[in-house]
């Protein structure tokens, strides 16, 4: 893997877009601009990697375009050390993203070609504070739960109470919740024990479905 001038030159390209875009987090902007995320593509569209588009890894997944990871990332107000929980891995690149911001993460995966890939490739890039499971995301990972934030990079059709559960007190969700098609960007706060949030509602996107046992079900697809 080679990461050239050329290529660091288009990320900076790439983060003033994202900036027009309202991300104003320079810890995240910074960490796009040091991740290579042509490593994550396929071969086809390595010369288009620096688009914010989202473009196929694969298996029926794609990897966000880089402002959308950017506005996730954002809404995480992620700070260094916290513990992380990630629903779907993917290509890796958000999963990078996160370690490169500090994060303690543990990231799930339910595509084992995937799951194969990413992990390779996480630990080719040298990050070390990073767990990955082979397993159905939506029922999240109570092993080794509360977590201080979860990040869901596929469409839900509700909030995952479960997923709610697994949240420390104060602890942070971010999510996209909606139909197969569009979905909106939600960020749910757990102010209470007893599975009491607040939720803020943000703009739509459109994601992969979250399949799982509380997500959707192959016969919704």
């Amino acid at each position: 893997m080679q990461d050239s001038f050329k290529h660091k030159g288009m990320r900076i390209k790439l983060i003033e877009q994202i900036r027009e875009k309202g991300i104003v987090d320079e810890q995240v902007l910074q960490a796009i601009e040091k991740l290579p995320r042509h490593f994550f593509l396929e071969s086809a569209f390595l010369e288009h990697a620096y688009q914010d588009k989202a473009f196929s890894i694969g298996e029926g997944q794609t990897i966000s375009q880089p402002s959308t990871v950017a506005f996730q990332t954002e809404l995480l107000n992620l700070t260094e050390g916290e513990k992380v929980l990630e629903i779907g891995t993917g290509s890796g690149y958000q999963a990078c993203i996160l370690l490169e911001l500090g994060a303690k993460l543990t990231t799930i995966e339910i595509n084992k070609t995937l799951f194969e890939k990413s992990k390779k490739m996480i630990a080719d890039l040298g990050y070390k504070r990073c767990r990955n499971i082979l397993g159905d995301g939506s029922q999240g990972y109570p092993t080794i739960a509360p977590y201080d934030k979860i990040l869901v990079t596929a469409g839900s059709p509700k909030i995952p109470k479960n997923l709610v559960e697994q949240l420390k007190t104060g602890g942070i969700m971010v999510i996209p919740v909606g139909d197969r098609f569009s979905q909106e960007m939600l960020r749910i706060t757990k102010t209470a024990d007893k599975g009491e949030v607040e939720i803020e509602t943000f703009d739509n996107f459109r994601f992969v479905p979250l399949i799982g046992k509380f997500g959707w079900q192959d016969q919704n697809l």
